[in-house]
């Protein structure tokens, strides 16, 4: 597929509008008060209300997919479901800004497994970066002194952080399958969802149970977070992200966290110390000049083309 090479304003409006849904997730999260182990097991059950019926509907018009290939979607919920307990237990204890801000990691994480897993050579800004990134995440998680936004903030920062390597991990795997199988858009996202509410189920069994006795005002908190932060906002993200260069599409998604902190901070009266605030603005920074059209962003999507392009060797196409 082309991108513009100029930004389109509509795909622009398209993405913007996605970033600033997903940045409410937090806040959705901490509104709804469940543990993450619930929280994420009925996210997972209720997006798929959405997204089975219109799988199913891409299953009558395009045909099913392989074995394998619903083998590798499933896999890849297993990372999507760490992501969401790790993430959401960062909420509460870090806060949704802080949780949102160190999310970032991803951007770095994703060329670092394709690393490990294919050996793909990491580019040298992102070496450099990686100081930064984890120096602004340190100092957004209150080693220096934290404000009010959570119980547990460094701790918040670490699981934040671990949550974005896990969400790497997501993106990784169902990227490759998305590439093997162009005309099965929603069919990978709904088997990953699968995926990720089982493992979130196993996970939560484990811990002590998943919640069902819920308060209304609860379930009316995850129904949204669901539509919200698992349709709509990655509906948004997709097409906007679709006519956009990569570089762009990249720094525009910067509205993601950077509108969490504020939100944090007018919803719920989270308070950033200044050290966690400058932390905040190290990891934006850092990231805006790697996605940026004047960082790697054109590095980054070579890399991952060839790292897409052998894992489709293990895929089997139409």
């Amino acid at each position: 597929m082309n991108v513009r090479t100029t930004p389109d304003p509509h795909s622009a409006l398209l993405l913007v509008a996605g970033a600033s849904v997903l940045a409410w997730t937090g806040i959705l999260v901490a509104l709804a008060g469940a543990d993450p182990a619930t929280a994420s097991v009925w996210r997972c059950v209720l997006a798929l209300v959405v997204l089975g019926p219109w799988a199913l509907a891409e299953y009558r018009r395009a045909g099913g997919l392989p074995l394998a290939t619903v083998g590798w979607s499933l896999l890849s919920g297993v990372f999507l479901g760490a992501d969401f307990l790790l993430w959401t237990r960062a909420v509460l204890d870090a806060g949704a800004g802080i949780a949102n801000v160190v999310l970032n990691i991803q951007v770095l994480a994703l060329p670092l497994i394709a690393w490990v897993v294919a050996g793909e050579r990491v580019p040298r800004r992102l070496v450099y970066a990686a100081p930064l990134l984890l120096g602004g995440i340190a100092l957004a998680g209150g080693v220096l002194g934290a404000g009010v936004g959570g119980p547990e903030p460094v701790r918040g920062a670490v699981l934040g952080t671990l949550a974005g390597v896990a969400y790497a991990g997501f993106l990784h795997l169902n990227r490759s399958v998305s590439r093997g199988r162009p005309r099965h858009l929603v069919t990978p996202v709904a088997l990953a969802t699968v995926g990720a509410g089982v493992t979130c189920g196993i996970v939560g069994v484990a811990g002590g149970g998943i919640v069902v006795a819920l308060p209304a005002t609860t379930w009316a908190w995850l129904i949204v977070l669901a539509l919200a932060g698992q349709v709509v906002s990655w509906v948004l993200i997709g097409r906007g992200s679709a006519g956009l260069a990569p570089g762009t599409a990249g720094a525009l998604l910067l509205v993601h966290p950077v509108l969490s902190v504020v939100l944090g901070m007018l919803v719920l009266g989270e308070t950033l110390t200044a050290w966690q605030v400058a932390g905040c603005a190290l990891v934006v920074a850092t990231v805006a000049a790697l996605v940026g059209p004047a960082g790697t962003a054109g590095r980054l999507r070579r890399v991952v083309d060839r790292h897409e392009r052998a894992w489709a060797t293990l895929t089997p196409r139409a």
